[in-house]
């Protein structure tokens, strides 16, 4: 069976690539194993001096689940059935390495919508995917 990572990051883009991985899923002869990610950012500086660890944690849990609802909702409401995961990090490297450790047959991604010039200059995560990737990247709009 064919595994498929989805990163998302509660963008108005990634729910647009949600919708568009939505409507792609007849290309595949048998249903995928889907699996949706959110990366979040670690905390800067020395917060954790002054927060409990179980606090942080709780933080980048509630704010990764805000952050796949409206995937959660698209998927449920196509009846397509999935798993959710929430890490702490660097995104494009938390998700290319969280795809070569799950062993995933491809990474289905949004671009965030920049012009060519504007994600030449700012650099964004589809890029670096691309970048450090061995396996297949799908950019979708």
């Amino acid at each position: 069976m064919l595994k498929i990572l989805l990163p998302v990051d509660g963008s108005d883009h990634s729910a647009q690539a949600v919708a568009s991985f939505i409507r792609s899923l007849n290309w595949y002869k048998e249903t995928p194993e889907i699996h949706v990610i959110n990366i979040q950012s670690s905390l800067d500086g020395n917060i954790s001096l002054f927060v409990d660890q179980n606090d942080i944690k709780q933080y980048h849990q509630e704010q990764g689940l805000h952050c796949l609802q409206n995937a959660r909702d698209l998927l449920k409401k196509a009846d397509v059935h999935y798993q959710f995961h929430i890490v702490v990090g660097d995104p494009a490297t938390l998700i290319v390495q969280f795809a070569l450790e799950n062993q995933f047959d491809l990474v289905v991604l949004g671009p965030r919508g920049y012009g060519a010039v504007k994600s030449l200059l700012l650099g964004s995560v589809a890029n670096k995917v691309m970048q450090l990737s061995s396996i297949p990247v799908l950019l979708v709009k």
